[in-house]
């Protein structure tokens, strides 16, 4: 079959149950651990997936789109800040910044990508994402509240259960096998809650007390300028993850989705999937990478495949025994699952410096990371309007406008 058949066979749903089963896992934690609903993230995945779909339906990528990790941290203060309503128009901005660089590149081709956003800029931020969450993470596998105000469960039985884990996602990613070692997230999860129900510390009453049929919680967006002005910077280095995305799935069924559909398309799909999302309370949509990864292992390239595992995530968020289910899952079990999660996000971000052989010995790369990371991780804060302005938003801004106003490098200009 060639890479652009779209063809719906019966096989062709059992093959998109298994996708849905891969992206799973990370699916449901992010709205897990920023205070979404878990079901609403499967219906906005599955609409997403087929908004991204229709979009690109000259030349449809067989890729799945659901939860990014790229918008955890801002997604978690904003909602502990201003409310779910309020965040969600902050995300909502977030896909609107895509369809804005897609209609660029529509007009200008994605040089200017390249020119205003390049690796010594994207790279930190990415880095930033990562090592803002570790506190959130450690927290949580010492079985306390992400700020740790709390202690949830005793520090004994959480650092069991957060290890066990940890070393399961480890020993899954290392050692899996075939479509297995795409799921290291959903082995961990699975693995930990096993051990947490034998230790005590499982409590079943969300799950007795959901109905098996249910809407999920949907939430409509209300205006709030201090959520888009924090969210919106954010929403940069996803955009350039989806460049990455689309260089990755190209590779694999050999054909170049930069070209047909075209990143003008496939990055309007992806922003108008992200936004909404948002209008129905959902967290940010991105490509998922383990379904991609999912596509090497099996050649299983007919788009269809994606149509039915959107139709089975749409189906199972109005499953209520399924929320009820997850949200059972105790603490360390998430904890010890971000220790690696998180760390893995700021080694993307390492990993992008190194394959644009970023020079460490000129000064003004030097200045950029450097200025992004501190900015970002340690608590600057600007007011514009009152407005306060810090974290990631804060580091990316600063280092776009500082690519473009510092003058380049002299030939002659760098490290000893």
């Amino acid at each position: 079959m060639k890479p652009t058949d779209y063809n719906f066979r019966v096989k062709d749903s059992i093959i998109g149950i298994q996708f849905l089963f891969v992206a799973f896992g990370a699916l449901v934690l992010v709205p897990i651990l920023t205070g979404l609903d878990p079901n609403v993230a499967l219906f906005t995945a599955g609409v997403g997936t087929l908004l991204f779909q229709f979009i690109n339906r000259s030349a449809v990528p067989p890729i799945f789109l659901a939860s990014s990790f790229a918008f955890i941290a801002p997604i978690s203060y904003g909602v502990k800040t201003w409310g779910i309503a309020a965040t969600m128009s902050g995300l909502v901005a977030a896909g609107l910044l895509y369809v804005v660089l897609s209609s660029i590149i529509r007009v200008r081709g994605d040089q200017f990508i390249h020119k205003y956003l390049p690796a010594v800029v994207v790279g930190p931020v990415i880095i930033s994402i990562g090592l803002i969450l570790s506190p959130v993470a450690v927290n949580m596998a010492m079985g306390k509240t992400g700020d740790g105000a709390i202690q949830l469960v005793p520090f004994g039985t959480a650092i069991t259960v957060s290890m066990l884990s940890l070393f399961t996602m480890m020993l899954i990613s290392l050692l899996g096998k075939g479509v297995f070692r795409l799921i290291p997230i959903l082995g961990a999860i699975l693995v930990g809650y096993i051990v947490s129900i034998f230790l005590g510390i499982v409590d079943f009453s969300a799950v007795k007390n959901a109905a098996w049929f249910a809407m999920p919680n949907f939430v409509a967006p209300t205006f709030s300028w201090e959520a888009i002005i924090f969210i919106l910077p954010i929403a940069i280095a996803p955009a350039i993850e989806h460049i990455g995305d689309m260089l990755a799935i190209s590779n694999v069924t050999k054909k170049d989705y930069l070209k047909k559909p075209g990143l003008k398309n496939t990055l309007l799909g992806d922003g108008l999937a992200t936004s909404v999302a948002a209008l129905f309370g959902g967290p940010p949509n991105t490509t998922y990478s383990e379904v991609t990864g999912a596509v090497t292992v099996t050649k299983a390239y007919n788009p269809a495949i994606m149509t039915w595992a959107a139709i089975f995530a749409i189906v199972l968020a109005f499953v209520g025994k399924l929320g009820g289910l997850l949200a059972t899952i105790p603490v360390p079990v998430m904890g010890g699952i971000m220790l690696l999660l998180f760390g893995i996000i700021a080694s993307v971000g390492i990993s992008t410096l190194v394959r644009a052989d970023v020079d460490f010995n000129c000064p003004r790369n030097l200045i950029l990371v450097s200025t992004i990371l501190v900015f970002s991780i340690g608590g600057m804060t600007f007011n514009f309007g009152g407005v306060p302005f810090s974290g990631i938003g804060l580091g990316a801004i600063t280092g776009i406008i500082l690519n473009i106003i510092l003058p380049q490098p002299r030939k002659d200009d760098h490290i000893l």
